[in-house]
């Protein structure tokens, strides 16, 4: 019993102080991407070339943008682009409310996630349970939602839990490309949990398919199947832009 209240002792206090405090990301992070459009040279489409789940558009009129709901932030374009125009900031706040707000530019930057409308913020205020649909994940986003649950984040501090029953939801979580050996469980899920419910996409299978959106066998995104609400960008998502995701949403922070 000492030995245990011992190495408690020396453990110290092991939660982030997240959202009192900005989270630092390590260096390595690749964050919201970064565009300068100055460097840009004129018809070059290199870093549309280098991408591998075509997240980058070219056009005369708007330039060049990404769509972070199909980014898997691998870095080709930044191997790729011979000026440096595009480049991964430290920036972990990539949710949206809407698809079209996932969409960035050199002119346009990412749209400031709004929280639900007053009258579900009242219902879901002071808790808000989860069920995670796992539709054909390869567990990496598996793997950093569940890493919520532990003693650095410690999601249930903040009146947010996973739940093992639909039953029990306030919203349904879906991670994966969404195959369609998976499309009857997930509507059945989605069907099963009690009205007003919530719906997030969380990561780029679940957002456009990613990688295997050109696979006859995956959808395009839970969005085809099911009313979405937030959308949380990532290969795997990181948890600190799970977590952000969630608070604003919810309206726990700013």
């Amino acid at each position: 019993m000492f030995e245990i209240i011992k190495s408690r002792i020396l453990q110290k206090h092991r939660t982030i102080a997240f959202p009192k405090k900005t989270a630092a990301m390590p260096d390595r992070f690749r964050g919201l991407p970064v565009i300068k459009a100055a460097t840009c040279g004129p018809e070059c489409d290199d870093c549309k070339a280098g991408c591998p789940t075509d997240a980058i558009e070219t056009t005369k009129e708007s330039g060049l943008s990404i769509d972070l709901g199909k980014c898997i932030f691998c870095g080709q374009c930044t191997k790729s682009c011979p000026s440096g125009t595009i480049t991964f900031g430290n920036d972990y706040r990539l949710a949206a409310a809407a698809r079209g707000n996932c969409v960035i530019s050199s002119t346009k930057a990412i749209t400031p996630l709004k929280p639900l409308r007053p009258e579900l913020l009242s219902l879901f205020k002071r808790s808000f349970n989860i069920r995670v649909v796992s539709a054909g994940g390869c567990n990496a986003c598996e793997a950093d939602v569940n890493v919520l649950s532990t003693i650095v984040f410690d999601l249930s501090r903040f009146g947010i839990n996973y739940v093992a029953a639909p039953r029990h939801a306030d919203a349904l979580l879906v991670i994966g490309p969404v195959p369609r050996n998976m499309h009857a469980a997930l509507k059945k899920t989605y069907d099963a949990v009690p009205d007003p419910k919530i719906v997030i996409a969380a990561g780029a299978c679940a957002i456009s398919g990613g990688l295997f959106s050109h696979n006859s066998q995956e959808s395009i995104g839970a969005d085809s199947l099911l009313p979405v609400d937030l959308y949380i960008p990532g290969c795997p998502p990181h948890p600190m832009t799970i977590l952000d995701g969630l608070l604003r949403f919810l309206d726990r922070i700013s």
